[in-house]
């Protein structure tokens, strides 16, 4: 059975940083590509961040570029999103995918003063 389970999200205020991590089992994740997507309040969700499976290369929405990374650990079985100078926009729920079905549970992200 897949498992993405995320976790890190929280309250942080503008200006701060919070690394997300999302746990996987279930598969062989070091196959296999991975994504950070987000929806804000009354957005469609969009694509934060994608990696490779040996995390050779990485792209990033037009929004977060240079404020975030993704990265992971394929002895860990973990991918993280590392995001810094964060943003009033960047507040939403937060998921990680397996492209091209499996989901997360989500970690909701607010950045608020």
């Amino acid at each position: 059975q897949v498992q993405l389970v995320e976790s890190g999200g929280g309250l942080v205020q503008p200006g701060g940083s919070l690394r997300l991590s999302c746990a996987a089992s279930g598969f062989t994740f070091r196959t296999e590509n991975m994504a950070w997507y987000r929806q804000a309040p009354g957005k469609e969700r969009e694509l934060v961040a994608f990696i490779i499976n040996d995390g050779a290369t990485t792209k990033y929405g037009a929004s977060v570029k240079g404020r975030f990374t993704i990265s992971r650990d394929n002895a860990k079985n973990v991918v993280y999103l590392q995001m810094n100078s964060l943003k009033l926009e960047d507040t939403g729920v937060y998921y990680c995918h397996s492209p091209p079905q499996f989901w997360g549970q989500r970690t909701q992200v607010i950045v608020s003063s």
